[in-house]
């Protein structure tokens, strides 16, 4: 991707998270936050990806409201942008986040799960041995 292609995407993510915030008033829109686009080298289309923090149902309805408004955030962004063509969005919900919480947690319990091992270990050799007694 080259500099203006860049440039353009940055662009239109600035434009998409004010229209998102201050514009589209679709109540099945919940919590999401514009990650990335990606821009097409002939500036046609443009792939915008997407996080949408919620349940899964309240994912899907929040994408099917984006896509409802997917006409009026596209014209938006034409309005703004100085180009021969307005870029054809197409959302993509990232799920690197959702994917990331998961990885965090299964990690977080091994490692409580390998301290409690070693502190179950270190009991074990700390007991004294009925066998030996200490002479003097």
């Amino acid at each position: 991707m080259n500099n203006r292609e860049k440039r353009i995407g940055e662009l239109i993510k600035e434009k998409i998270s004010t229209l998102l915030r201050e514009k589209v008033a679709d109540p099945r829109i919940g919590f999401v936050s514009i990650i990335d686009v990606e821009v097409a080298p002939d500036l046609k289309s443009a792939k915008v990806f997407i996080s949408i923090f919620g349940t899964e149902k309240a994912q899907k309805e929040s994408m099917a409201g984006l896509l409802s408004a997917k006409g009026f955030i596209q014209g938006e962004v034409g309005r703004t942008l100085d180009l021969r063509y307005t870029p054809v969005l197409t959302f993509i919900a990232d799920k690197t986040m959702e994917r990331a919480s998961r990885i965090m947690a299964i990690m977080n319990r091994l490692e409580k799960e390998a301290v409690e091992s070693r502190k179950a270990s270190n009991e074990k050799h700390l007991r004294p041995n009925k066998r030996s007694r200490n002479f003097k």
